[in-house]
């Protein structure tokens, strides 16, 4: 993983209608717990951790770094959507484009705040490093997640396999540039 590069961090915390995407705080600890203890978010991403090595390693405040948003929804976090620059992927075409991630906890998922969240910080991205290209890896069988590329505006690069499955390669052109 490299850095984004020249963009200023934390940004002033981003509030869409419903959510707000703000820098990681020691109180979303215990959510980055769920978050990656939970089975069902981790079906296509290998299996979540357990608990116990999670509630020892993970640092007080998890997940902060330019490019790391807490997705936050009535005062508690629901979500993290990240932004980093690869630095090595399965794909070549990847290699050096920024990398776009999301992960919800089950309860936040079909209300429509994952596409709102993600649509927020890929409009931050453009506004601070504009005509950036960004791509997103997914297994075909996530359906959740190949439908929110879509929605978002990614489209297809490359198919490959990698880690046991089928993976998606998308690609979102830049809005400007």
């Amino acid at each position: 993983m490299m850095d984004l590069g020249p963009v200023s961090w934390p940004p002033l915390p981003i509030s869409t209608e419903r959510l707000v995407l703000r820098e990681s705080e020691g109180r979303d600890r215990a959510a980055f717990i769920e978050l990656y203890a939970s089975p069902d978010v981790h079906t296509y991403l290998g299996g979540p951790r357990p608990r116990e090595d999670l509630e020892r390693e993970m640092p007080e405040v998890p997940g902060r770094r330019p490019g790391s948003f807490v997705v936050v929804l009535d005062g508690a976090m629901i979500g993290h959507v990240m932004l980093t620059r690869a630095a090595e992927h399965c794909c070549p075409a990847a290699v050096g484009k920024v990398d776009f991630g999301y992960l919800f906890l089950p309860r936040a998922w079909g209300c429509g705040y994952a596409a709102e969240a993600c649509a927020a910080a890929l409009d931050w991205l453009e506004s601070v490093l504009p005509g950036e290209s960004v791509t997103l890896t997914t297994q075909i069988a996530n359906a959740g997640s190949m439908r929110l590329a879509a929605k978002l505006g990614f489209v297809e690069a490359e198919r490959f396999r990698a880690w046991g499955a089928d993976q998606w390669l998308g690609r979102r052109a830049p809005l400007s540039g």
